[in-house]
């Protein structure tokens, strides 16, 4: 049975009006009119619906979208969806934050990764670019209390393609990814290892492996997939019209790597004490503010407020960083707040810290104090966790955290002091779990109905002073 194609599939912008008629519409609606029209659906509609109602099924909202509405059969072809026009369909979730603020509810898959062909693929050549050069972005509100997802609303639809300041940065990101599969690292592979393009899990299982050219080692599937941080600043400043677009680091061309450029631009002002700094960028050192070290760095790269634009694209956090005269580290490395019942809840693999350490990006700027007592800037590196040390003992301290919930935190009073039996630094060579609580009063719920003070997971600060460069330390 035939149908007629209310849409040139070899133009990009007439595929991008038919599909802006979506626009208000719910899922429900899609299939509803679909069967009004009678249109040739492409495969078997008995029980179409309450196939794709399940919040569970990845993809399924996508698949709809394409045979309902696109009426093409949905396949997992490496081709772009739209072929003939270069156009690739991709239906995904914002969500509302508590703050009315939006963002991305998740990542965006692009193409799962071939270890085997990836190698032999240049970026402009690759699979992973031919899916993402021209995307036909179709962006439904996530609601939680709506139970049936073919009752979410279709909000944005809107072809996008990577900004040409963008490009460079996503070439290197798959070179990297690309790189280590090279290296016969594919199961070492990690989110946080680039910056806009990330290498996400992709499995049906947690057990699942693939075989990678240059290693006996299975490592997890992966595919191409631009961070979530990357799409919720797309969704802000190309879809949803007239939001304020945030300060640029690099204006124009540069020779090196994103990477690189940043490191020199702080490297420019090794030497400098912490308080010449402040004079310099006419930062207010009276009140000294408790994130001045990352107010500088963002003044050092040009940036006036405290927000880069290529940070928040790469999920890249500023973390200041304080030596000894001695080559030591006085603090831990704190991290947001868990909240006990949620951690109980998750599995590792889907865990908040476990995913904020797979996804995140760190720069590390770096000072020492001099033999005057002077803090003095020695450099700037950027880092993410190894994926030995994430899989290994983070893992391993977060299991144990949430077994000591399971079975009842044990909390001993003595000479007016609570001690508990969460995993301290002590026991553990990468990480451990501490309050973060304001005060007394700042507490969670245990799952036991006990109250507590609001904890985190910090990174030992003997750790830290491993990952730094050596250069750093030297006098």
């Amino acid at each position: 049975m035939g149908y007629l194609l209310e849409y040139d599939e070899t133009n990009p912008i007439s595929i991008e009006t038919y599909g802006k008629r979506l626009i208000g519409k719910t899922f429900q609606d899609i299939c509803d009119e679909d069967d009004m029209r009678k249109a040739a659906v492409v495969r078997e509609t008995e029980n179409y619906e309450v196939k794709h109602e399940n919040k569970k099924r990845k993809g399924g909202l996508g698949e709809l979208v394409e045979e309902r509405y696109f009426h093409y059969q949905s396949n997992n072809d490496a081709r772009p969806d739209f072929d003939k026009a270069g156009v690739e369909l991709k239906v995904t979730p914002y969500k509302i934050n508590k703050n009315g603020s939006i963002s991305a509810k998740e990542r965006l898959i692009l193409t799962m990764i071939d270890y085997c062909s990836v190698v032999n693929e240049s970026f402009e050549e690759s699979h992973m670019w031919a899916k993402a050069r021209l995307i036909l972005l179709v962006y439904y509100l996530y609601r939680q209390e709506i139970k049936n997802r073919l009752d979410y609303k279709i909000d944005y639809v809107q072809l996008f393609s990577p900004p040409e300041e963008d490009m460079k940065i996503i070439e290197h990101d798959f070179n990297v990814i690309k790189d280590k599969i090279c290296a016969g690292k594919a199961h070492e592979l990690s989110e946080g290892d680039t910056l806009y393009l990330g290498a996400a899990t992709k499995a049906a299982t947690s057990e699942d492996r693939r075989e990678q050219p240059f290693s006996d080692e299975l490592a997890k599937p992966r595919a191409f997939a631009f961070k979530n941080s990357y799409m919720t600043y797309v969704l802000n400043n190309y879809i949803v019209p007239g939001k304020k677009t945030y300060e640029s680091i690099v204006e124009g061309n540069i020779e090196e790597s994103f990477e690189d450029y940043v490191v020199k631009k702080i490297d420019e002002h090794c030497g400098s004490s912490e308080l010449e700094l402040c004079y310099k960028y006419e930062v207010n050192i009276d009140k000294k503010p408790k994130d001045l070290g990352a107010i500088l760095a963002y003044r050092m790269l040009g940036i006036k407020s405290n927000k880069a634009e290529e940070f928040v694209k790469a999920n890249v956090v500023v973390k200041t960083i304080r030596v000894e005269n001695n080559n030591k580290i006085k603090e831990h490395m704190s991290f947001p707040i868990f909240r006990f019942k949620e951690l109980v809840e998750k599995d590792w693999e889907n865990s908040t810290f476990g995913n904020y350490l797979r996804e995140t990006r760190f720069l590390f700027v770096v000072y020492k104090f001099d033999e005057n007592g002077e803090l003095r800037l020695r450099g700037a590196q950027f880092w993410n966790m190894p994926y030995e040390d994430l899989e290994g003992n983070v893992r391993k301290v977060w299991k144990e955290t949430k077994q000591i919930l399971i079975d009842g935190l044990e909390v001993e009073k003595v000479n007016g002091k609570n001690y508990n039996n969460f995993p301290k630094a002590s026991d553990n060579p990468i990480c451990h779990v501490r309050p973060h609580a304001r005060n007394a009063q700042d507490v969670d719920e245990l799952p036991d109905g006990r109250m507590f003070p609001k904890q985190c997971f910090w990174l030992n600060k003997e750790y830290i002073l491993s990952q730094l460069d050596e250069n750093f330390l030297e006098e």
